[in-house]
């Protein structure tokens, strides 16, 4: 049986499997006895790369197949500071998992900038995952977040961008019905912060991330980079979601109803 290796996010960890990347989406949100439910965020990762800091020389001799045949599900690899010692022309394909089991699948594009100077709001998902509020475009927020010179970085960040709609261009007035942010005023209050204040680049919204990831806010997709390279996968539109994801699309909008 093939085996496979993936990266997932929530949490941080490299494993093996020798399930190929639905089935293995599927088994990470529910499990094989359907008794724990969760939505996954995965890349698989190419089985080529080599790697002084992970043991994979034995990947083989490890995930093997159960006595009675059945594929070995996962075999953790590491679960500590692995999205930083993955290089970038490792990653493939990403994978958003619903919390019953649905898989969407993502491929890397070239990312064209729509806006220098609206206001942005970023989930970042690993190595930490608190919300943040920026005047930065997603590559220059990327670049800012990884740079060594600055008090407080990360070595490598994953996330992605949410819609904010009217807030994006005017926090204090625009309507927020439609956006399932919690405590909308203090969501306002960074965002006009940062306004005010250009040279502030970046504000806490909230410290961590949410234990439901609401894929429905997910405006242009995800992103993954270093301070010298950030990767770019599109996320769907609502009408291409329901035109060829629908499935997936109505598992995934009724999270937090």
């Amino acid at each position: 049986m093939q085996v496979y290796l993936y990266l997932s996010l929530i949490p941080e960890a490299l494993i093996a499997s020798m399930l190929p990347p639905h089935e293995f989406g599927s088994y990470l949100a529910v499990g094989t006895r359907k008794r724990t439910r969760g939505e996954a965020i995965f890349f698989q990762v190419d089985r080529s790369f080599k790697s002084k800091y992970f043991r994979l020389d034995d990947i083989e001799e490890r995930c093997v197949p159960h006595e009675n045949g059945e594929p070995k599900h996962s075999v953790y690899i590491s679960i500590y500071r692995v999205l930083e010692n993955v290089p970038l022309d490792a990653f493939q394909n990403l994978y958003l998992t619903t919390d019953d089991g649905r898989v969407l699948e993502l491929a890397q594009k070239s990312f064209e900038l729509e806006s220098e100077g609206e206001l942005h709001l970023y989930q970042e998902v690993a190595p930490v995952n608190p919300l943040i509020a920026s005047n930065l475009s997603p590559y220059k927020f990327c670049d800012f977040i990884t740079d060594e010179k600055n008090p407080i970085f990360v070595p490598k960040i994953a996330f992605f961008d949410l819609h904010l709609k009217g807030l994006a261009d005017d926090p204090e007035n625009a309507p927020s019905e439609d956006l399932p942010y919690p405590n909308m005023d203090h969501l306002r209050a960074c965002l006009k912060s940062i306004q005010k204040k250009p040279d502030k680049s970046t504000k806490t919204v909230i410290r961590y991330m949410h234990q439901d990831i609401l894929y429905r806010t997910i405006q242009n997709g995800f992103f993954i980079g270093d301070n010298k390279k950030c990767v770019f996968y599109p996320f769907p539109s609502e009408k291409e979601m329901e035109r060829e994801h629908h499935e997936w699309w109505r598992s995934a909008t009724i999270v937090g109803f």
